[in-house]
């Protein structure tokens, strides 16, 4: 560390024990000084833009674990710290995997590569059969585009086929390039289908070192590749040939009515059966270690106690550029945008993406501690590698530090201190995605904590739109506690010119906004701490979207 680090944590050790830090807990107690005294420094130069494996992420972790013991929260890392490890691994894969496909009494087996390929995680070796085979048409499902293959279907259970590489000439075709690569992910995720089987794109082979290895892994991964997966898969004509043989409407017919942008029917394919036989070895080539920041405040309540409401954000961010301008004053690799006219700057501060997220969960841990304690407990978790996949959120999905099942809901912050394109019409709007997906309880106790405000935002759910082009629900941290059932709401105030960009800095928040968002977090996160029971989860999917506004 260097002398003006380790002077700048002395300072901080000193003022937090002179208690020139605290101040009364409680939703009155997040205020915007506070929450600009802590982003100058965690987007200051001086952590050079906290990138995964950086020192500028360790100084950061290091600044918020010393308000943590300061405000007296619990660690719930490893080894009784603060501080959870993050295996990251780099994994190859050795797939076996097949499908054997039965129509009527005939029957044919499909390899990997010849004929259908597999992702190169599948998860745990196993084999099952789905007896219920049904077509999805293109698999959209854009209602605020007025559009929807999938609208009152019930695919549980089922193996779903959809055709169309490039969308139905029905939605705009921008909107179908967003939505087309999510289809398997949204079938198999959201709708509880057994499987899903999609058209194969071609992609470029990857480039091969001079003894034939491939320069990458096959794939990285923080989660368990134990677990099972609900496999979502690529097929070629042939495959679909075969499957449709024997269906209402011939494959051929489907296929040029889909590249044509026509619209197409759904069906079930009667007499249909698909056996899956999952088979993968996996080889860990490479492991990179992490850390998430992890602190507990316990609940009142002898029985609730027990079970958590959790709040998080991502600490990290994408670094600074190490190589150097050149003579046409563009840096090459640079880990973001370059904004106009500061091509000089080389350090990507991040204060919105998502300084303003981590000082928020800083700002709610001390607002519990040092204030009224609800009866539930509260989990306060800073997520790292966000920026690179989600990488800190599965991690602690798959490897949490308290019993998942005991998790009633997550409440993740990323980018809240700026207006959505920077307009100022944009003052009084929040976004919220995911809120009604799993639980409408937790949607209408968000609702009515906003209500509770003394100055109510607006609350927009143009984001949860299933047609919404960002496709922002599978991209925050929340989505790996949803991927486990587990009712989630993201907060946001939407994107700007300066998302990933190196100009985004401090000097751009809006910090009365910023702590106007995080006291509606703190309403609602003490709703839940006290309800006497946990949110109901419903899976009724997403109904706020385009046009919904509170």
């Amino acid at each position: 560390m260097s002398g003006k680090r380790f002077v700048l944590m002395l300072a901080l050790v000193a003022s937090l024990s002179s208690g020139a830090l605290f101040a009364a807990g409680g939703r009155d107690s997040i205020t915007p000084t506070d929450l600009r005294e802590w982003l100058t420094y965690l987007a200051s130069d001086e952590l050079e833009g906290r990138a995964v494996y950086t020192e500028g992420l360790g100084l950061a972790a290091g600044y918020v674990q010393t308000h943590l013991q300061s405000w007296g929260l619990s660690p719930r890392g490893d080894s009784g710290g603060f501080l959870q490890t993050v295996r990251v691994r780099s994994v190859k894969t050795t797939s076996r995997s097949s499908v054997t496909v039965q129509v009527g009494k005939e029957s044919r087996t499909f390899k990997e590569g010849d004929g259908i390929t597999f992702p190169r995680f599948i998860g745990a070796k196993r084999s099952f059969t789905t007896t219920r085979v049904e077509f999805a048409g293109y698999g959209v499902d854009a209602p605020g585009a007025r559009y929807s293959d999938l609208a009152g279907k019930d695919y549980k259970g089922a193996a779903v086929i959809f055709l169309g590489t490039s969308g139905p000439k029905a939605i705009d075709a921008g909107l179908a390039r967003g939505l087309l690569g999510g289809r398997g992910r949204y079938l198999t995720n959201q709708m509880g289908a057994a499987a899903a089987i999609g058209p194969a794109q071609v992609t470029a082979q990857p480039a091969a070192e001079p003894n034939g290895r491939p320069v990458r892994p096959d794939f990285v991964t923080t989660q368990r590749i134990d677990q099972t997966v609900s496999p979502s898969v690529t097929a070629n004509d042939a495959f679909f040939q075969f499957l449709f043989s024997r269906a209402s409407f011939r494959y051929d017919d489907l296929k040029r009515r889909a590249d044509a942008g026509e619209s197409l029917p759904g069906f079930r394919l009667d007499g249909v059966t698909i056996t899956w036989n999952l088979d993968a070895d996996y080889q860990v080539i490479r492991t990179q270690l992490t850390q998430n920041i992890v602190a507990v405040l316990e609940g009142t309540d002898p029985e609730l106690k027990d079970t958590y409401v959790a709040v998080g954000a991502h600490y990290d961010h994408v670094g600074y550029a190490d190589t150097e301008l050149g003579e046409d004053q563009k840096r090459p690799s640079a880990p973001g945008r370059v904004t106009v006219g500061r091509e000089s700057d080389r350090i990507w501060n991040g204060a919105d993406d998502d300084g303003s997220g981590t000082v928020a969960v800083m700002a709610l841990a001390r607002a519990f501690a040092q204030g009224p304690r609800p009866r539930r407990s509260v989990l306060f978790v800073w997520h790292a590698g966000e920026e690179r996949g989600l990488l800190g959120s599965r991690y602690f999905a798959d490897f949490p530090t308290v019993p998942i099942t005991k998790i009633v809901a997550q409440l993740n912050i990323d980018m809240i201190g700026r207006n959505r394109d920077d307009k100022a019409s944009e003052a009084n709007t929040l976004y919220l995605v995911g809120s009604d997906r799993i639980s409408t309880e937790l949607h209408d106790i968000n609702r009515e904590a906003n209500r509770g405000l003394d100055q109510p935002l607006t609350l927009d759910y143009e984001m949860n739109d299933p047609a919404d082009p960002e496709q922002v629900y599978f991209r925050s941290d929340h989505y790996s506690y949803a991927a486990k059932g587990i009712p989630v709401i993201f907060f946001t105030t939407g994107m700007h010119q300066d998302y990933h960009a190196n100009t985004d800095e401090v000097s751009k928040i809006e910090f009365p906004k910023l702590a106007r968002v995080t006291q509606l977090v703190y309403e609602t996160a003490w709703r839940l701490g006290n309800l006497d029971h946990a949110p109901a989860r419903d899976f009724k999917g997403p109904r706020a979207g385009r046009g919904t506004r509170d």
